[in-house]
């Protein structure tokens, strides 16, 4: 178990734990960035690559109610413009969710953050030449906003990881504000897509956010204003990035930095105009 929220115990369900494509080529604008991140989390720069180390996960919320997948990574046998996550053949995921004490039809919702592809992946699985629901058992809740722009595109990733479980019936489209029971908040932070929403834990007097792609690295807390080359509308990820960080810092909420390095959980706490990460020990 990663942590326990009250009565909430929230699993890593890693799927992917390498470097991502040169942090320069992520963040076009920041001059020296790949110094700087290393700089703040000492380990997020691969040293031969020079690519920025990104797990690829989502976590496994056990709540007295529900059990819930919050984003569902890469997938495997999906078409990919980035070479390492096409046609992939691993088991890394499901040991995961085994690890936790879980099988596929024991999910009860699969909760988007966005649908980009790293997100959205083990929606479903190829089963006899058709892309099938992976979690029979499982209401899928996607971003409105999201839906609405990603429909139109088309893409591999929507036709193979999203379409199917809309044309299941499985599927359904939520805004944020939406509450999942007792224990579960959608977060209005959009930028990096148009519904773009992180989720917020609550139980008791115990907080924590998972952050989905609002931030990508951990930098980003001391540097909320820099740009990720894959953020829609990059002012608008700014401000959704200082709000979130805000309201952690104030609430004392953990943090779990979807795309953070390992461990990816902590607090955020004010320092001047920023802030700064402080990783769980």
């Amino acid at each position: 178990m990663l942590c326990r929220i009250g009565d909430v115990e929230i699993w890593r369900i890693l799927e992917i734990n390498a470097p991502y494509l040169p942090a320069k080529d992520l963040f076009p604008y920041v001059p020296n960035v790949a110094e700087l991140i290393a700089a703040h989390d000492p380990g997020a720069i691969c040293p031969t690559s020079g690519g920025l180390i990104l797990p690829i996960q989502g976590f496994l919320l056990n709540t007295p109610s529900h059990l819930i997948l919050v984003d569902a990574c890469v997938g495997n046998h999906k078409t990919n413009r980035y070479p390492p996550w096409s046609g992939r053949n691993d088991s890394r995921f499901m040991a995961s969710l085994a690890a936790a004490g879980a099988t596929p039809s024991d999910v009860d919702y699969v909760l988007c953050t966005h649908l980009h592809t790293d997100h959205v992946g083990w929606n479903t699985k190829l089963e006899d030449g058709r892309w099938v629901p992976t979690f029979p058992n499982a209401r899928y809740l996607l971003p409105d906003a999201d839906n609405s722009v990603f429909s139109k595109m088309a893409s591999d990733s929507y036709t193979e990881s999203v379409l199917p479980v809309i044309a299941a019936g499985k599927s359904e489209m939520v805004t944020p504000g939406h509450q999942l029971g007792d224990y579960v908040t959608l977060i209005d932070t959009p930028g990096h897509t148009p519904g773009h929403v992180s989720v917020l834990v609550k139980s008791g007097a115990a907080e924590a956010i998972i952050t989905g792609d609002a931030l990508h690295t951990s930098a980003q807390c001391w540097h909320p204003d820099w740009h990720f080359t894959y953020d829609t509308d990059p002012e608008q990820a700014v401000n959704s990035r200082l709000a979130l960080l805000e309201a952690a810092s104030e609430a004392d909420r953990r943090v779990l930095g979807t795309h953070f390095t390992l461990p990816s959980i902590g607090r955020v706490k004010a320092n001047g105009d920023v802030f700064r990460w402080e990783e769980d020990n």
